[in-house]
């Protein structure tokens, strides 16, 4: 049974695992911009010190995480394994009860089963974009999530 717990330092490299890996399979055509370890230290010292985040563990393994800011969804990532469980939709209920006033985030435009995953959740596209402001430069969506 999976439980969803605030995330510590000590999630560091888990969180790191299931973030590459959630990448590496869900956008295969993304380019790969960090190692490894810069991602690592990225998770640890923004990610987990900075934004409020929690972690989907199933036993001691954690299968997902979500990070939240003020008003933003940072990042909702599940271990390639794990999706299509429900694990998405317990991690989003989290940060939607965390963020009464509502919250936006954004997905890459070819990303487009993270698309229909915010679009069943009741997320709405905002806007459009060419990509020219992420550092992919890859074009994205900005939705909205509001009660």
């Amino acid at each position: 049974m999976v439980a969803v717990r605030p995330a510590t330092a000590a999630d560091a490299g888990a969180v790191t695992e299931v973030f590459l890996a959630s990448r590496a399979a869900a956008l295969p055509w993304l380019p790969v911009l960090h190692s490894a370890e810069e991602t690592r230290g990225f998770i640890e010292h923004v990610v987990l010190a900075t934004q409020r985040t929690w972690v989907a563990v199933d036993g001691a393994d954690v299968v997902g995480f979500a990070a939240l800011s003020p008003g933003h969804l940072e990042h909702l990532y599940l271990a390639p394994a794990r999706r299509r469980q429900g694990i998405g939709s317990t991690l989003l209920r989290q940060v939607q009860e965390a963020s009464p006033g509502g919250f936006d985030l954004w997905v890459f435009q070819r990303n487009t089963a993270a698309r229909a995953f915010y679009e069943r959740h009741g997320c709405r596209v905002l806007a459009e974009t060419d990509g020219a402001r992420n550092e992919e430069r890859e074009p994205d969506v900005r939705y909205g999530w509001a009660r």
